[in-house]
């Protein structure tokens, strides 16, 4: 069983060097290499996919860039557009979240005004709490948990399939920034878009129109793009360039 298993992960991994650019006679020495520290793990009792982490495409592609045979790239586009796309529906989702709190579309609160038969107004108010304004800030926290799965897990994804050597180093480092780098992303949202709310209730423009033109597109940008320079800037201290040698 455990020798099937050798064959399968060495056969793997000689197609990704393959995939990588790797000559064959220098493929042929790494497999052999792979295959005896496999056979040894084997024979010390231990989980043989284990001993390799589950991923022999990266196993393969970090061993072809710590031999010099593949250049180790940075990749700081594919880390952004990776981020941008993990970052956008939390953003709409809390955007969406915001509306339901401003508009007060959960006020059960009203106001009438009626004509008694003496001609006088009769004025009925009744005021309750609004209750998007929880909700608002609920859907917030749900907002940021969300957005820090799907933003990792889309890094990791796209770095997966540029078999990235880097990438384990990367996840694990953008796991740990990704609470600051959340938490800078709203604030700045916040920033942007509370005096321009401020300033057009200060002027009777009321919720509307207005609002809308300005916080639907420049809020959930600025937050988006927090969250991409953020990204950037952690696989950019993680990985660092290596020219492959000839």
């Amino acid at each position: 069983m455990s020798a099937q298993v050798i064959q399968d992960i060495t056969s793997q991994a000689r197609k990704t060097w393959r995939r990588l650019g790797v000559d064959e006679r220098t493929a042929s020495e790494m497999a052999e290499e792979l295959t005896a520290d496999l056979t040894a793990a084997a024979l010390d009792g231990q989980d043989v996919r284990s001993y390799i982490a589950g991923d022999v495409e990266v196993l393969a592609a970090s061993w072809a860039v710590e031999r010099g045979l593949v250049a180790s790239r940075r990749r700081l586009k594919e880390t952004a557009l990776a981020a941008a796309t993990g970052a956008v529906l939390p953003a709409l989702a809390a955007m969406a979240f915001w509306w339901v709190g401003w508009s007060r579309i959960l006020d059960c609160g009203f106001e009438s005004v009626a004509t008694r038969s003496d001609g006088s107004l009769q004025q009925a108010q009744q005021v309750c709490s609004n209750a998007g304004v929880p909700l608002m800030w609920a859907g917030w926290g749900v907002c940021l948990f969300a957005a820090f799965f799907t933003i990792r897990l889309s890094v990791a994804r796209a770095l997966r399939r540029h078999l990235d050597p880097a990438r384990e180093a990367t996840v694990r480092s953008l796991t740990r920034s990704l609470p600051a780098i959340l938490a800078t992303a709203a604030s700045l949202g916040w920033a942007v878009g509370v005096p321009w709310v401020a300033y057009l209730d200060a002027h009777d423009y009321g919720f509307g129109y207005y609002k809308l033109m300005y916080l639907l597109p420049v809020v959930p940008i600025v937050m988006v793009g927090a969250v991409v320079s953020g990204a950037c800037w952690t696989r950019h201290r993680t990985c660092r360039p290596v020219k492959a040698t000839s």
